[in-house]
């Protein structure tokens, strides 16, 4: 591109120059506010505190004469001064805070509120310096006109109540309830008063309660405000836990049906939800009587009220199917499992075209609040589970499950993966039915969706691959094709992403994957991946991960041949990287061998190598190695590896007489004192070291075991190889014999034969087929058959009878001298070696071949010469 003109570059026109001076006063303008923010020296002066005071004397001197925000950094700071001083600070401190509190703003009202809860937490004074101190305080407080203060302050009332002994309890606290709860009070008073009668009903005795505080409560939940009524109905669970099952079914539960009938909508919310939280107290009868009419009522009208009791509701079904379990009829039982399907699909109907009712489309708001009941649906989901049973998933609640985790919300599909491994449990022998839905979620385009499945990936594997109806090896078979593509796609979706701690927690899962697939799988698939993400990626816990999942490829791989290929390029392309960061990768590798692998695999492939980087140039290479070498010198066993142990001591003392780095100087000096005080292993047995050595001979066994299944993998593909070849060999003769069957009726005979034939025909008869019975015993045979007897019948042609060992059959062949000519140029090579079965046709023949030998001998080469004139 070439180079603007001065003209096009900078513009020094009066119109120009214009616009700089107006865009230079903007910047003035803006520079104004934060010169007026800086400090007066009068103001300067003020804030100016003498260096000399004390810690006390200092907060003291801040909180009576100067600014909130040095008052405020005075109370943040009083957890610390009760640590050090809390007799000086309760006596000196405490008084100017109370005082300060009386006027002081927000900021600091809860900035205090903090400070006397962790003061509470941390235990600096005892229980009863702290009520007799800080208590009154807090109660002044409690009612404060702003709600946000309020509460801070309740809170923390409510978690001293729980270490107060009770006497303080009930005259500090219970006592001032009883007039604080009437109607002349305040709203804010009202609603406090309703939250602590919750939290001390269960720090007195039920008499107490009975005669103190139910009379409170009864009267709160009729009180004229609504948000008095909700707020005491949602204390109701709490109190009825602490008066027993008969108060509350003759005081509690009549209240909660008349709130449950409340003109408000939060209030009867709110005795739904506490409903819920008190089925387990009450029997059947009560349900099905009382409560269950109530929920139905409920869940009627929850599509025509407002959505937040539509989202309670959905949040609480779970529970409250599985309080009503035992108690419906079928009828209702389908009832609340289809009210639950609707509820599952909500909002969706209109998005697939089922707009049946013709209901305008939701508005935002409304699909936020659609999703949200969705979430809860998929929340719920485990519990609907045992609802319905089972057994009766597929038929129920398969559908049901499809959409939620194809549900176009994220937040939903999030909710049913963390889910996944509670549905598979529970699933037991049917969880091969949600297969396919455990790929489309790890295939599923939001990182968050995996990130929540990946959890209880390795569970959940595992309950696939051995907890269907099929066998092991079968669901591996099974599960193999659409998993391993859809597992590889999941990593590299994570790793292209920024999200490294999703992709850190994905690779460490898949350790769990040598128990899942087979050996080849993850060595072809996985493995190396794995080194790729060692060397290419720039996350150092992701490259952690990668190796160490690698090293766990490599102790359950079986495959020899494939183990030496991967140590051998962990050794090339990492211990004898060209950089140094690859070396650093090898180190940690180095460090996880150690961790999963025997103390002789260590030493025999990665010691060596180890030791090597001594002499890196890397300063930080050399510093690593120091740090690993105690854990190097703990696989040593002594007197088997002392040529090691030399070898370590040698490079321990070039680094200690070589080393012109400072830091890694020190670090050596640092590591040779650790080594002299390392205990060496034996190769006797020693107590103290006997965990250790039972682990590493547990460890060693594992790896000669892949050594010997490895070894027996191979003789076993050896004989099925023979036997396979054997196969071959027999359906060939078979083949070969029905095809000579066949042969002598289609070629014309030399020999006519007939009945009626002449004495010196017969003998020439006879002549051949002794020829033909000796040129068939020289032809090499399988060694399964057996005996072979001759057979002959009025004609001419030779018949045999061929017995095949082992199956009790026999074979007829017809012999003739294409038979002969076709077996003797092929199997006769392949069986060269193989010693002849004794034949009773061999038998037979022998008194003929030593009585007719020269005759035979003869008549051989005229057959021979018989052949070559007539081919």
């Amino acid at each position: 591109m070439p180079p603007l003109p001065l003209s096009a570059e900078m513009d020094f026109s009066q119109n120009s120059l214009f616009g700089y001076i107006e865009d230079l006063q903007e910047l003035t303008i803006i520079e104004r506010p934060v010169r007026r923010s800086l400090k007066t020296p009068e103001e300067i002066e003020r804030l100016t505190v003498d260096e000399e005071l004390n810690d006390i004397e200092r907060a003291v001197y801040l909180l009576s004469s100067g600014q909130d925000v040095q008052g405020t950094s005075v109370v943040a700071n009083l957890p610390f001064l009760m640590r050090q001083n809390p007799a000086e600070t309760l006596r000196r401190v405490l008084p100017k805070v109370r005082e300060v509190l009386h006027v002081a703003g927000v900021e600091m009202q809860l900035t205090a509120a903090a400070s006397f809860l962790t003061i509470l937490q941390e235990e600096s004074v005892s229980i009863q310096t702290y009520s007799h101190s800080f208590l009154h305080i807090i109660l002044q407080h409690v009612e404060h006109r702003d709600a946000g203060v309020s509460n801070a302050w309740l809170e923390t009332l409510l978690s001293i109540i729980e270490a107060l002994p009770k006497e303080t309890l009930r005259h500090e606290i219970l006592n001032p309830l009883v007039s604080k709860a009437q109607l002349s009070q305040t709203l804010q008073s009202r609603l406090v008063s309703c939250k602590l009668l919750g939290k001390l009903a269960n720090k007195f005795e039920a008499h107490i309660i009975k005669r103190e505080i139910l009379p409170l409560v009864k009267s709160l939940c009729q009180d004229v405000e609504y948000e008095v009524r909700s707020c005491m109905c949602r204390q109701l669970d709490i109190i009825a836990q602490g008066i027993g099952t008969e108060l509350t079914k003759s005081i509690v539960l009549p209240e909660l049906i008349e709130l449950a009938r409340d003109e408000s909508s939060s209030v009867r919310l709110a005795a739904f939800e506490t409903l819920v939280n008190l089925l387990e107290m009450f029997d059947a009868d009560d349900r099905s009587q009382t409560i269950l009419p109530l929920v139905k009522s409920f869940c009627e009208k929850s599509f025509k009220a407002d959505e937040t009791i539509l989202l309670s509701l959905s949040l609480h079904l779970g529970k409250l199917c599985h309080g009503l379990y035992g108690i419906l009829t079928p009828d209702q039982h389908l009832r609340f499992l289809e009210f639950y399907k609707k509820l599952c699909t909500l909002g969706l109907q209109q998005e697939n075209g089922h707009n049946d009712n013709q209901v305008p489309p939701p508005n935002q708001e409304q699909e936020k609040r659609y999703a949200s009941v969705r979430k809860n649906c998929a929340y719920n989901f485990p519990a609907m589970i045992v609802f319905v049973d089972p057994k009766n998933f597929h038929m129920e609640l398969y559908s049901t499950f499809f959409c939620l985790c194809h549900d176009p919300e994220v937040p939903v599909r999030h909710t049913i993966a963390i889910c996944f491994y509670e549905v598979s449990k529970l699933l037991s022998s049917g969880v091969y039915l949600i297969y396919k839905e455990l790929i489309a979620l790890l295939q599923d385009e939001s990182l968050e969706v995996l990130d929540a499945l990946v959890d209880h990936l390795p569970e959940t594997l595992e309950l696939l691959t051995t907890g269907g109806e099929s066998s092991v090896q079968e669901s591996k078979l099974l599960a193999v094709p659409d998993l391993i593509p859809a597992l590889t796609a999941a990593e590299q979706r994570a790793a292209g992403s920024l999200k490294w701690r999703t992709h850190e927690k994905i690779l460490q899962k898949y350790a769990c994957l040598p128990h899942i697939i087979s050996s080849d799988q993850i060595y072809y698939r996985f493995l190396h991946r794995m080194f790729t993400i060692m060397i290419t990626n720039n996350v150092l816990p992701v490259q952690k991960a990668a190796s160490r999942t690698l090293c766990i490829f490599l102790r359950y791989n079986r495959k020899q041949e494939q183990r030496h290929e991967i140590i051998q390029k962990l050794i090339e392309q990492l211990g004898q990287g060209k950089s140094y960061w690859y070396r650093l990768r090898f180190l940690d590798t180095c460090e996880f061998i150690i961790e999963l692998f025997s103390k002789s695999f260590f030493c025999k492939y990665f010691f060596l190598p180890a030791l090597e980087l001594t002499h890196d140039p890397v300063a930080n290479v050399r510093m690593k190695l120091c740090y690993l070498l105690p854990k190097v010198k703990s696989t040593l066993k002594i007197p088997a590896d002392k040529h090691l142990l030399q070898q370590l001591e040698l490079c321990v003392r070039k680094l200690l007489c070589q080393e012109k780095d400072k830091d890694v100087l020190a670090i050596v000096k640092r590591t040779v004192l650790e080594l002299d005080r390392m205990e060496m292993s034996m190769d006797a047995f020693q107590k103290r070291f006997y965990e250790k050595d039972s682990l590493d001979q547990e460890k060693e066994r594992e790896e000669l075991l892949l050594l010997e299944m490895e070894q027996l993998e191979k003789e076993k593909q050896q004989n099925e190889g023979r036997q396979n070849s054997d196969k071959v060999f027999e359906k060939k003769q078979r083949r070969d014999s029905k095809t000579s069957a066949v042969l002598p009726k289609t070629i014309p005979m030399s020999v006519a034969g007939s009945s009626s034939c002449t004495p010196s025909t017969s003998k020439e008869v006879k002549k051949s087929k002794l020829v033909r019975s000796q040129s068939f015993s020289s032809q090499a045979l399988h060694p399964k058959y057996g005996n072979l007897e001759k057979c002959t019948g009025k004609n001419s042609t030779t018949v045999y009878a061929t017995s095949v060992s082992g199956t009790g059959k026999s074979v007829l062949s017809y012999t003739d001298d294409s038979f002969r000519t076709r077996n003797s140029s092929g199997n006769a090579s392949l069986y060269s070696n193989t010693s002849l079965p004794s034949t009773s046709r061999n038998i037979n023949n022998s008194v003929d071949q030593k009585n007719n030998g020269s005759k035979d001998t003869q008549s051989r080469k005229a057959t021979l010469k018989s052949r070559k004139s007539n081919p």
